[in-house]
């Protein structure tokens, strides 16, 4: 039920801010974002690295979630498993869909040659840093839950709190 308090709080908040002129344009808003992203990401990982440390052992397998697991929606089967692959392979690609947007931009860009070459090392440095962290976020979460784990840490708080964090 608090849930509903933040949703309608972050609701009244995007209407305040979508009423300031000219708000896209803002230089300072893309790095507030992305400070904002790191750090919901840095929580979420500190999280996962605190509930391994409780257990001190690490949760899951390698293969995923077990055949045979008992989970909310019901016994996992064979069929089951490979559909929440996908799943997790399609969440991977919505996760990364800025790099489109990073690639338009490059391409529209009429550079000389050595700030091409800078914005390709930069592109390519930035999604290197992002796939480390956020795989190691992911794993760390697996790590902590094993086959229990929430599809996203935070907004699995709920559940989280349940479990006795």
């Amino acid at each position: 039920m608090s849930s509903n308090g933040y949703m309608i709080t972050f609701g009244i908040t995007e209407v305040l801010f979508s009423q300031i002129p000219d708000f896209d344009q803002i230089w300072w808003l893309s790095i507030v974002a992305a400070i904002m992203s790191f750090t919901y990401s840095a929580v979420g990982l500190g999280l996962g690295i605190g509930k391994v440390a409780e257990n001190a052992a690490f949760k899951g397998s390698l293969t995923g979630i077990s055949i045979g697991t008992v989970t909310h929606a019901g016994l996992v089967t064979c069929t089951q498993k490979l559909w929440r692959s996908l799943q997790a392979l399609g969440a991977i690609a919505f996760a990364y869909s800025y790099s489109v947007i990073l690639i338009e931009i490059q391409d529209t860009i009429g550079s000389p040659t050595a700030e091409n070459k800078t914005m390709k090392k930069a592109t390519s440095f930035s999604i290197a840093v992002t796939t480390f962290f956020y795989l190691l976020c992911g794993c760390m979460g697996y790590a902590a839950f094993g086959d229990s784990a929430p599809g996203n840490l935070l907004t699995g708080l709920d559940f989280i709190t349940l479990t006795g964090w």
